[in-house]
């Protein structure tokens, strides 16, 4: 297109000098919309982004845990050939425990049925402790593994609040009460390490997949309080699952100022020191389309109802007369099956 550019400009008048300048102008803007097209071509395709909402297994805040553990068994009996339905294929469920247990005796109460998470809680007294998730491929190798990395977590938050209680200067209401609060929520850490470091019983729900057959089975064990069918989870990593505590008989509360330690609260996931591929509480592998990676600080699968509890993550020390409190576990705006 520039031979007939600059001719046309010739016969108009246009001097050689200026036709050598917008020539030059020309070539530069072809230069720089060809870098362009390089630079595009180079990047080659988009990501794709994750899409679809975040799919809610278990029981929330403020929902009868009656009502969630009859409607979670009605979902199971429909999924069973019996019921006149299509035989369903394996599907994910959320078991829920009737007592906390040790690692050494979930092998026998889960057996026959591929693993893929657990969920544990020291239950000490008087206090509201986070829930973790630790993954499981090896039963019960990894739940171990999980409560050793959660006793190392709970090492350094005690670390970590002594030396924030250290670096209060001050004698006055506010440094008291929040001297007080970092060494409250230091000696529940503490607590919390120990009994991790012991392998507590302190495991209450599981994350499993298998056919509705199977899952019923596992559902008349004694020591099985409720098994949650979720046949609508297609990725762990876009599923919260929200198991019932042991404790919870009637309603879960919802959260309590009263109940809470004076500083905002943590909950956490802990995976394996060594991340295996996902799960199996026998051996064999089950396929998810949830990251193999580790999962401390991971997708939405981590939440668990009151993830929020008495283990604290400390404010500036320049908070003021009322210390913050704790985010809510749950979300309140979320629905139970």
């Amino acid at each position: 297109m520039l031979p007939p550019l600059t001719r046309g400009l010739a016969r108009g008048g246009t001097s050689p000098a200026r036709l050598r300048i917008m020539t030059g102008l020309a070539l530069a803007s072809a230069a720089a919309l060809l870098v362009t097209v390089v630079r595009v071509a180079d990047r080659g395709p988009e990501l794709e982004k994750p899409t679809g909402d975040v799919v809610r297994v278990g029981v929330v805040e403020g929902q009868s845990v009656s009502g969630y553990l009859r409607s979670s068994r009605g979902e199971l009996a429909a999924l069973l050939p019996s019921s006149g339905s299509p035989a369903a294929g394996e599907t994910w469920a959320l078991v829920s425990l009737t007592a906390y247990l040790a690692p050494d005796k979930l092998q026998a109460v889960l057996e026959g049925t591929p693993v893929a998470q657990v969920y544990a809680r020291a239950p000490l007294e008087g206090l509201r402790t986070p829930v973790v998730k630790i993954p499981v491929y090896r039963m019960p190798q990894d739940v171990v593994a999980g409560m050793l990395n959660a006793a190392l977590a709970r090492d350094q938050e005690q670390a970590d609040y002594r030396k924030l209680a250290d670096e209060l200067e001050g004698d006055g209401v506010n440094e008291i009460r929040l001297r007080r609060a970092y060494d409250n929520a230091a000696q529940t850490a503490a607590s919390e390490a120990a009994a991790y470091r012991a392998h507590c019983a302190c495991v209450f729900a599981a994350v499993v997949r298998a056919a509705p057959g199977v899952l019923e089975a596992l559902a008349g064990r004694p020591e099985v309080r409720v098994v949650d069918p979720a046949p609508e989870v297609r990725r762990l990593d876009r599923t919260e699952f929200r198991p019932v505590l042991p404790e919870q008989t009637t309603t879960v509360p919802e959260d309590d100022e009263s109940s809470r330690a004076a500083v905002p609260s943590r909950s956490e996931s802990v995976a394996p020191v060594t991340p295996a591929p996902l799960p199996s509480s026998s051996g064999a592998a089950v396929t998810s389309a949830s990251p193999d990676g580790p999962a401390v600080g991971s997708g939405p699968s981590a939440p668990a109802v009151q993830e929020s509890a008495a283990v604290p993550s400390a404010p500036p020390p320049s908070a003021g007369p009322d210390v913050p409190s704790t985010a809510p576990g749950a979300s309140r705006g979320a629905s139970g099956r």
